[in-house]
């Protein structure tokens, strides 16, 4: 194995690669082996198993998704802070799309909690939401609205599932107008004795 100089960082990387060619879907030890040049049972001494491998993909694509939303909104705020998320975070979507389908997997929680790439987009993220005067259980709320609204809409315009003539990015900018209205105008929640 030292010839080809394999590694889990080089596999990953590779699977990384081969993910967004070939479809995350369609990502398996036997296409990465082949890459290669080596037989399947030469992996198994960098990577367990094909959940391992997606596992490792997953926080691989997420830092790099971290990295480009961070610099994105840095020194931004509110609106701005926003779109420029949005945007980044639709930018890699489209552009790395076997990575981002890596994001969306479920990954142990033990891994995430470990995870100085998943704790970035926490922070990142929750930061980004705090300046519309979020806090708990609204930010978890908030969270999930954006992520459901962003992956929906990406996943969709990558399959082609937009066909009226209306400029989809002239749709995505009204969507981040919309979202910016609802963070801003956020219903909280209401104490039961209320």
């Amino acid at each position: 194995m030292a010839r080809v100089g394999l590694t889990a960082d080089r596999l990953v990387a590779a699977a990384a690669e081969l993910a967004d060619e070939a479809g995350f879907e369609n990502l398996t030890l036997s296409a990465l082996a082949r890459r290669f040049g080596v037989k399947d049972a030469s992996l198994y001494s960098h990577v367990r198993n094909m959940q391992d491998l997606r596992t490792r993909l997953a926080l691989f694509a997420g830092g790099e998704l971290v990295d480009r939303i961070a610099a994105a909104v840095a020194g931004r705020a509110g609106k701005e802070a926003l779109a420029a998320f949005a945007g980044a975070y639709r930018e890699y979507a489209l552009e790395r799309p076997g990575r981002y389908a890596a994001t969306q997997i479920r990954i142990d929680q033990d891994l995430v909690a470990d995870s100085p790439a998943m704790r970035r987009t926490a922070e990142v993220t929750y930061g980004m939401l705090r300046a519309y005067g979020l806090d708990e259980p609204d930010l978890t709320d908030a969270v999930r609205l954006l992520r459901s609204t962003f992956h929906g809409y990406c996943a969709l315009e990558s399959a082609g599932g937009f066909g009226a003539s209306r400029d989809v990015q002239t749709s995505w900018d009204r969507a981040i107008d919309a979202l910016h209205v609802a963070l801003t105008h956020w219903p909280r929640e209401r104490n039961s004795h209320d």
